[in-house]
């Protein structure tokens, strides 16, 4: 449907378009923590025990702290080094989604599902904005693909790189991994009836394989928790790391015991999919319909041209997390290779057997979200955070060049849909990661305020802060050293010191007597809760707080 030269001309696209969004300023709140959890390790040289500030870390195992910590000592404490684990699993979970598609299928999917899965606007955001999901999403479909290459070869290289998938899996999040693992190949070997595998002595191999993954994982968890059960965790003494990771974490999750209740709403994640799917989510919604259809006409007997791994892991996985207490939109992100896979598929069909009329009223679909885009794009240029230099300029009149010559020219309904969803994710996304988000983070106090200490040169050892609950994330790593917590009654007996604090704080200290000789101040907004009086740039100055930095004389 598309030659391999535009297939790779797309793939360079994306690359690029994730190469520019590492070079942004870290986001706040996980992004930026995380970021900092990785930085203690390398820097305290302790990489068994896991922070969140001045508290012990008990939700998230370590393998995505492991992996950065690993990229600073390679490149440096930088922001662009943090994201690089995150890119390369990214990469692995597209060649996974291609392997998985040309076995489910053929080369043509598993092509169509590699691009489709690095553009669902998730992922991108994902890979500028990272968290935990980008390394966990690229080992679970990794997992996925070699341990489906098992139940259809038989190979012994298959089995073990599918249960050393899944032990980096679970050491990055946690039994999420192994559930959507576990129902997906469940799903597979139900449809197929190839049970015989399980009864085979390379089950042992895996299992091993997979023991020994997690192995270092356990180990960190038994030495910080297991060895010291006086250490109190959210209220609680006792704690074992190893039964939270085995038995506690997904409960707590599903429960909102420990986390919180943040969305009692079964249909979350419904409404959640629209968006994190773009622009393919059309497409995957049609072709899961089309699926459930065809199984339901075959009366799910087994059809050597259906497959039922990735409908019935996204039916099952689905209905399970819409269940949870506690939910946040990229919880969704280890269900994008699925969706892409079966999205893929969808298209060969529309292709294979010359739906035209179907493709048309999808690529009609296409063209709305490209328009939309276009204006969405143009809009934040002209109004929302307008272009300053000659280059912002030109950038975006070729990325809306190139959009209009490769819309323009001809080719197949069924290969214009691709090429319209692709550029635009493209041009979205390049975009926003070349200028939108920039622009945001010039109101972020954090990481500005770094910026200030260090055009001052104020030695980062010298920085307090008086609220343990107000997070400096951003601040402590751009800093590269946390900011130390200190009372205000304390703060009464030390003078050189520069204190961090908001509008409110200031009057505290006022109001206790501390008097100050030199003062900076900072524009804060809360970036990933965008409101539009903020974006507004007439209204922007009502909804910006305020971080000041005071030297105490």
């Amino acid at each position: 449907m598309i030659s391999t030269t535009r297939y790779w001309f797309y793939i360079a696209l994306i690359v690029l378009v994730y190469i520019i969004g590492m070079f942004a300023t870290l986001f706040e709140n996980d992004s930026a923590q995380f970021a900092v959890m990785a930085m203690r390790m390398v820097q305290e040289n302790d990489f068994l025990s896991l922070f969140k500030g001045p508290e012990e870390y008990l939700d998230k195992p370590h393998m995505h702290y492991w992996l950065a910590a690993i990229s600073y000592k390679i490149f440096g404490i930088h922001d662009w080094a943090y994201r690089i684990p995150g890119i390369l699993s990214t990469f692995l979970g597209a060649y996974s989604c291609y392997g998985l598609g040309k076995l489910l299928y053929n080369k043509d999917v598993g092509r169509f599902a590699s691009l489709i899965f690095m553009t669902a606007q998730t992922m991108v955001l994902a890979n500028i904005d990272v968290r935990t999901d980008a390394v966990l999403t690229g080992f679970t479909i990794f997992s996925i693909w070699q341990l489906a290459a098992y139940i259809e070869n038989g190979t012994l290289k298959s089995i073990a790189f599918g249960a050393f998938g899944a032990g980096m899996a679970f050491s990055t999040k946690g039994q999420i991994a192994l559930v959507v693992i576990g129902i997906s190949i469940l799903c597979h070997l139900t449809y197929t009836r190839k049970w015989q595998r399980l009864l085979n002595w390379k089950l042992l191999v895996a299992i091993l394989v997979f023991g020994l993954t997690i192995t270092p994982m356990l180990y960190a968890y038994y030495h910080q928790f297991d060895l010291h059960p006086e250490k109190v965790i959210r209220g609680k003494d006792n704690r074992s790391g190893i039964f939270f990771i085995f038995w506690e974490q997904s409960f707590e999750r599903m429960s909102g015991e420990g986390v919180g209740k943040n969305s009692s709403d079964f249909f979350f994640f419904f409404h959640t999919f629209l968006w994190v799917f773009l622009p393919w989510t059309v497409l995957a919604l049609i072709g899961y319909w089309t699926k459930i259809k065809a199984f339901w006409e075959a009366k799910f007997a087994y059809r050597p041209n259906l497959e039922f791994l990735t409908v019935g892991g996204i039916s099952i996985l689905f209905l399970l997390i819409s269940f949870a207490q506690f939910k946040l939109p990229h919880y969704m992100n280890i269900l994008m290779p699925l969706y892409a896979i079966l999205s893929a598929a969808f298209l060969y069909l529309l292709h294979q057997q010359e739906k035209l009329k179907m493709a048309k009223v999808i690529l009609g679909i296409q063209y709305f979200i490209l328009g939309l885009v276009v204006v969405f794009t143009l809009l934040i240029s002209f109004l929302v955070f307008k272009l300053e230099n000659w280059y912002n300029y030109l950038f975006l009149f070729i990325a809306l060049a190139m959009t209009v010559y490769f819309v323009w020219k001809k080719e197949t309904v069924y290969a214009k849909i691709v090429t319209v969803a692709i550029f635009s994710a493209v041009v979205l996304n390049g975009y926003m990661n070349a200028q939108f988000y920039p622009k945001l983070l010039e109101y972020q106090g954090g990481s500005n305020m770094a910026e200030q200490v260090k055009k001052h040169q104020i030695p980062v050892d010298n920085i307090y802060k008086i609220n343990g609950e107000m997070h400096t994330w951003a601040l402590d790593f751009y800093d590269q050293n946390p900011v130390d917590i200190i009372s205000v009654s304390d703060l009464k007996n030390l003078d050189d010191v520069w204190v961090y604090v908001t509008d409110d704080e200031l009057k505290q200290l006022n109001e206790n007597g501390i008097d100050w000789d030199d003062q900076i101040i900072v524009d804060q907004f809360r970036i990933t809760r965008l409101q539009i009086k903020f974006l507004n740039p007439n209204t922007r100055e009502d909804k910006l707080n305020k971080m000041h930095l005071v030297h105490l004389n």
